[in-house]
């Protein structure tokens, strides 16, 4: 059974995901750490939870969502997989780290694989579906269990809100599009995991989301 432990980093309050299960392989998803406590910090968390990490999966590639891949990488052997509609991102993260009053020493690494809709992604006896989300990344995805009822959703879906759409490759007919043609189509009591802020589900969103 899969179990999630967040992790909240930088400034922007991303949600850093471990995903593990009874045999403590364990994904790093959206590794944002952009400090040195912050690297600590995770590397802490895996070691008190027991974890041995096999994979890092980012749900997309903007700048808040990939400050710590380059530490992650290089601390467990991991490079990041991502769709490859994102890779033109990667070069382009430090100057907009930049724009935001950010300074970081260098680009992620690139990918070492990427995902397409549909791909199945294995942690230990655990597996979860990629769906493409695209709208508020051209390659946004999702890390989907419908057995488990959970879904990873990045910058897709929040707790009464969407992604924004006017970041390069953003799309808001897109994203709106793909919530209700994907994401609406799952049970009431599938839990939403987004890449900023609290929980959610897909029945309170379908109920009380404004922008759906």
């Amino acid at each position: 059974m899969l179990q999630i432990k967040t992790l909240v980093f930088n400034p922007f309050q991303e949600n850093t995901y471990l995903l593990f299960d009874e045999t403590n392989e364990c994904a790093i998803v959206d590794a944002g750490m952009l400090s040195d406590a912050e690297n600590q910090l995770l590397v802490d968390t895996i070691d008190q939870l027991g974890l041995k990490p096999v994979k890092l999966l980012q749900t997309h590639l903007h700048l808040d969502h990939v400050f710590g891949a380059r530490f992650v990488s290089e601390k467990y052997g991991l490079s990041p997989i991502a769709h490859a509609a994102d890779e033109f991102l990667i070069d382009q993260t430090v100057e907009s780290a930049r724009q935001f009053g950010v300074a970081i020493a260098e680009n992620p690494p690139m990918l070492s694989s990427t995902l397409v809709d549909g791909d199945m992604v294995t942690i230990g006896n655990s597996s979860l579906e990629v769906i493409h989300l695209p709208g508020h990344s051209p390659g946004g995805i999702g890390f989907y269990q419908p057995q488990e009822k959970l879904l990873i959703a990045g910058d897709v879906l929040f707790n009464g809100s969407v992604g924004r759409s006017d970041l390069p490759g953003g799309d808001h007919s897109v994203l709106i599009k793909v919530i209700l043609d994907r994401l609406m189509q799952m049970p009431d009591n599938v839990v939403v995991y987004p890449g900023h802020g609290p929980v959610t589900t897909i029945g309170q969103e379908r109920e009380s989301n404004p922008f759906l």
